[in-house]
């Protein structure tokens, strides 16, 4: 997933991660996206990509309108790592080390597991979706601060 903005010199740009990049750091790309419009640039990528987007996660971020359900699982892109400004991994699994020429730290968020109170299915998908809202939403607000400093 990933939205192109329209001036890139002044745009965060945000790399989500985790594992398989099916669901969790498609959903918080997605919902970044949704959120942030042109003014972040979103990708997602994983440490071991899988092959499809999990059905589950984009029917949950439907749900609230945003959308992953043309997404891809893709691999992390060294590149990608050293340009962007923001890097969460999302959750434990997912192992990523810094390359030479990154210049943001690796941040993680460790998303509460619905699973471990036995809580599946679709209950499950929106507890995680919402979040991963949340942290979101508070990232694109710190941003916002951010650049509100900068530009006084």
């Amino acid at each position: 997933m990933t939205n192109t903005p329209s001036s890139p010199a002044s745009t965060p740009t945000l790399l989500f991660i985790c594992t398989r990049n099916g669901g969790k750091s498609q959903m918080a790309a997605a919902l970044a996206a949704k959120h942030g419009g042109d003014t972040v640039e979103v990708h997602s990528a994983g440490t071991n990509p899988g092959t499809s987007i999990n059905e589950e996660s984009a029917a949950a971020i439907a749900e609230v309108g945003a959308d992953m359900s043309q997404g891809t699982p893709t691999a992390i892109d060294p590149d990608l790592l050293c340009r962007a400004d923001r890097v969460i991994v999302l959750g434990s699994e997912a192992q990523v080390e810094p390359v030479d020429g990154m210049r943001a730290e690796i941040d993680t968020w460790i998303t509460d597991e619905p699973s471990a109170r036995g809580i599946e299915g679709m209950e499950r998908m929106r507890l995680v979706r919402d979040d991963i809202d949340g942290r979101v939403r508070e990232l694109l607000d710190g941003l916002k601060s951010e650049k509100t400093r900068t530009v006084r």
